[in-house]
Parts: C-alpha cells; structure tokens; sequence
C-alpha cells in the first residue's frame, strides 16, 4: 500500500473516506490527509512546469549580435541591387547562368 495510491482513490470523491480507510486499513483521517497532500503537491507541479524555460544557448548575445550584423550587411547590398537599372541586374544574371 502506498499513500499515492490511497490519495489517487480519495481525490475523484466516488468512495468515502471511510471506504478508502476501510479498504487499505487506515484511519479515515489519515486518508483526507494524504488526499489534501497529494493536490498541493499537484498544484506545486503544474506551477514548476508553467515556470520560466531553460535559457537556450543559441541566443546568446555575441551570437545575435552577429546575426544583426550580417542581415545589416544583406539589408544595405539589397538596397543597393534596388537602386541599379535593370540592365545592370540582367547583365549580373546572364553572367552568372551556366
């Protein structure tokens, strides 16, 4: 017997406690204890699990600094690549295809 076992029985409320104490041979005071134990407990767990997300390396900040950087660097040359005339484009396409 275990006390989890005895409080999973008591908390959906189809036995009573004195069915629950009868059953596993405990006092019934002893089973709304374990019952009241086990929802703070349980409350306790839902809270540790909503609670702040383990930090992810990958965002530390040299590394997005950087990140920044290169999309400041691909931002400014589409900007420029804007700005030529079509010819130009074309030419640097046709240049480059095989």
């Amino acid at each position: 017997m275990t006390t989890t076992k005895v409080a999973l029985e008591a908390i959906p409320g189809v036995k009573t406690a004195n069915e629950i104490a009868q059953e596993f041979g405990v006092h019934p005071t002893q089973v709304g204890l374990w019952k009241k134990e086990l929802r703070e407990q349980a409350a306790g767990l839902s809270d540790a699990r909503c609670g702040s997300k383990p930090v992810d390396q990958s965002a530390s900040p040299e590394r997005l600094y950087s990140e920044i950087g290169r999309l400041k660097m691909v931002l400014d040359w589409l900007k420029k690549v804007r700005d030529k005339s079509i010819e130009d484009r074309r030419h640097w396409v046709s240049v480059n295809d095989p």
